[in-house]
C-alpha cells in the first residue's frame, strides 16, 4: 500500500473509525447534543469550539488540495459560528464529515512523489508533514472532546 493510501486511511480512521485507538470523532460526536456541544466550562473550550477547530484545518487543507489558496489563519481557528439548535449542530457536524471524506478521497489520489513537495509555502513544510499534522492534531483534540463529554455527563 502506498504512503498516500496509508495516510488517507489514518485520517479516515481518526474521523470515522477503525483505528487501533478505538476512538474516532464521528462516534464521539454522534450522541453529543446541541446543549452539550455548546455548554460553557470555565477554562476549557466547548465541544463545539474543538469540533470547529478540527474542521477549520480540514477545510483549509481540503481547499489546497482543490487548487485554492491557503486562507486559514491560526488566530481564527476557534472562531466558531453561533449555533442555535440541534438541527444546526447536526448540519455543522455533517459538513465537517463531508469535507473530511472529500479530503480522504483526494489524499488517496495523491501521487506519492508529491508527499515531499512544498505545501503552499516552504514555511508550512511538505504535503506529508501537513497530512500527518492534521491526523495528530485531530487525535489530540479528539481526546479533549472525549474528556469534556465525560465531564459534562458526570457533573
Amino acid at each position: 500500500m502506498s504512503l498516500s493510501n496509508q495516510l488517507a486511511n489514518h485520517l479516515h480512521q481518526v474521523i470515522f473509525g477503525g483505528n487501533w485507538t478505538a476512538s474516532n470523532l464521528k462516534d464521539q460526536l454522534d450522541d453529543v447534543t446541541f446543549t452539550e456541544a455548546t455548554k460553557p466550562l470555565a477554562h476549557f473550550n466547548s465541544i463545539l469550539a474543538l469540533t470547529f477547530h478540527i474542521g477549520y484545518y480540514i477545510t483549509a487543507i481540503l481547499g489546497v488540495f482543490k487548487g485554492q489558496a491557503l486562507n486559514a489563519k491560526d488566530k481564527y481557528s476557534f472562531d466558531h459560528p453561533k449555533l442555535n439548535s440541534q438541527k444546526e449542530w447536526e448540519a455543522f457536524k455533517n459538513e465537517l464529515f463531508d469535507e473530511a471524506d472529500q479530503l480522504v478521497a483526494l489524499i488517496h489520489k495523491l501521487p506519492e512523489e508529491r508527499l515531499n513537495e512544498v505545501f503552499v509555502d516552504e514555511k508550512y513544510g511538505s504535503y506529508h508533514r501537513n497530512i500527518m499534522g492534521l491526523i495528530e492534531h485531530t487525535h489530540y483534540h479528539l481526546g479533549q472532546i472525549a474528556i469534556l463529554k465525560k465531564h459534562i455527563r458526570n457533573s
